[in-house]
């Protein structure tokens, strides 16, 4: 098989009811492992600089993302290459809410720049605290459950779905680069000051916002297992594993698909509004297409279907991004690309399932150890 085919394979086989997901870790042993991610991500603080807890602030808001994608994409076998979408509209959502406290009731800097006089009426519904987070968990909501109402009940799936969630996110980064007065253009919305009532550049602004960060990945993770225990969750698998089944058996795959779009594109945007605070800029580049496929190679790298899988990849790919583009900052690219072709050639299952092939072989070799012992 080529290198084509097998990225082809691996983007594309869980819209066809062939995924790679893991079947030797059972739910216990993955909330135990996401147990003990959590313990060392909220004991990091204790020996990071504030600049490094940022950044592992960033990682967590990725790690929720990823969660995202895996309950659409490992699970329920819908590949979107468009999420970044998602997260750049609930990341412009707390960045309006910001810049607005910034201005202290003044109009925006880059409003003024560029002529603009008046308020646009979308910013006034980001004033206060309380409407900005509504409008945060409304807005990627909405735009999901409309595109993901017409292309399911249409029958739109598999790499076509891709395709068009690829064309969505160059429509919304196109859009908002072009709307200068209204979204800050390419530079996007940036210079905040306070992060409700702290400084935001201040060490306690940066702390409190890593265990909010944190506390909202934990939420992720018990809402996405909950869902994945229950009929609904077994429906959402058997429209992986053969869709046509699934409508055969009488279950109305369109309108689960679309609840669990809507569902992954609500955390992913909650992780967009996440990550503001600790980039201090929100700009169209966080919605731009190569950002939606990084995002859908965090969960191959870490295991798709596994929940757990998809977080731990988040972390690895973009903790080892970070490393090597300080060590080698004009080539850390090739490094990155060279990650993903092993793990298309070697690893279709991610780390989880090298972690669970090992498990398996040493539990195979205990065994026969015993027997031949016993043999004896």
């Amino acid at each position: 098989m080529c290198f084509n085919e097998k990225i082809s394979k691996l983007f594309t086989s869980a819209s066809f009811g062939n995924a790679p997901t893991i079947d030797g870790l059972n739910a216990k042993k993955k909330n135990i492992a996401f147990v003990f991610l959590v313990l060392i991500i909220s004991l990091l603080p204790l020996f990071l600089s504030p600049f490094r807890v940022s950044l592992v602030g960033k990682f967590i808001t990725y790690a929720i993302v990823a969660l995202s994608i895996d309950l659409i994409w490992g699970y329920t076998g819908i590949l979107s290459l468009g999420h970044g979408v998602f997260f750049g509209l609930g990341g412009y959502g707390m960045g309006m809410y910001l810049k607005l406290v910034a201005s202290h009731g003044k109009l925006p800097d880059f409003m003024s720049w560029s002529g603009r006089t008046t308020l646009p009426w979308f910013w006034e519904f980001y004033k206060t605290a309380p409407e900005a987070i509504l409008m945060i968990i409304l807005v990627p909501s909405i735009l999901a459950f409309v595109l993901g109402l017409l292309t399911f009940l249409n029958r739109i799936k598999g790499v076509y779905f891709s395709i068009l969630s690829q064309a969505l996110a160059l429509i919304f980064v196109t859009l908002f680069i072009g709307l200068q007065p209204y979204t800050g253009g390419t530079n996007g919305i940036t210079e905040f000051s306070t992060l409700f009532g702290l400084p935001i550049a201040g060490v306690k602004a940066k702390y409190m916002w890593y265990y909010v960060a944190l506390a909202f990945l934990v939420i992720t993770y018990i809402v996405f297992s909950s869902i994945m225990r229950t009929k609904c969750g077994r429906v959402l698998v058997a429209i992986r594993d053969g869709e046509n089944r699934a409508r055969f058996s009488g279950y109305q795959t369109a309108s689960y698909k679309t609840f669990v779009y809507v569902l992954s594109a609500l955390f992913t945007g909650i992780a967009g509004a996440l990550f503001v605070p600790f980039s201090g800029i929100i700009s169209p580049s966080e919605m731009s297409i190569s950002n939606s496929i990084d995002m859908a190679i965090w969960v191959a790298v870490g295991g798709r279907g596994t929940l757990i899988g998809a977080a731990v990849g988040a972390f690895v790919v973009n903790i080892t991004k970070t490393l090597i583009s300080e060590s080698f900052p004009e080539i850390w690219s090739y490094f990155i690309g060279a990650i993903f072709v092993i793990v298309v050639l070697f690893l279709p299952r991610g780390l989880t399932g090298v972690f669970t092939d090992a498990k398996d072989k040493i539990s195979l070799l205990v065994k026969k150890t015993k027997a031949s012992k016993t043999d004896k």
